[in-house]
């Protein structure tokens, strides 16, 4: 099965911003612990602390979607309204390139 790449961009509320970074980086902590996560990074914005981006990769779909069932997950998710502007924008992607590591 192909990894997955999934980037994930998080615009907290006006005032949220410290809180959406300390809820963020706990989902970072946890989701480390999943079998399936090979990275799983998140970034804020230099230019607007609102902004947050995550870059992710997983081992599978599958993998992708039992992390989508965690309850660290699902308790970020029922957070949406109270700590996110907008709701989040979550693309897909799979490699096509050729990895570094297999260039000569």
């Amino acid at each position: 099965m192909a990894e997955v790449a999934v980037v994930a961009r998080l615009r907290a509320k006006t005032g949220q911003e410290e809180k959406v970074r300390r809820e963020l980086l706990h989902l970072v902590d946890e989701t480390h612990k999943e079998s399936g996560c090979i990275k799983y990074d998140l970034h804020q914005s230099l230019d607007d602390k609102a902004q947050f981006v995550f870059y992710e990769i997983w081992q599978s779909k599958e993998a992708l979607d039992d992390h989508l069932d965690t309850p660290h997950l699902v308790r970020l998710s029922s957070m949406i309204d109270e700590l996110f502007a907008e709701e989040p924008v979550i693309e897909l992607f799979e490699m096509i390139s050729e990895p570094k590591s297999a260039r000569r």
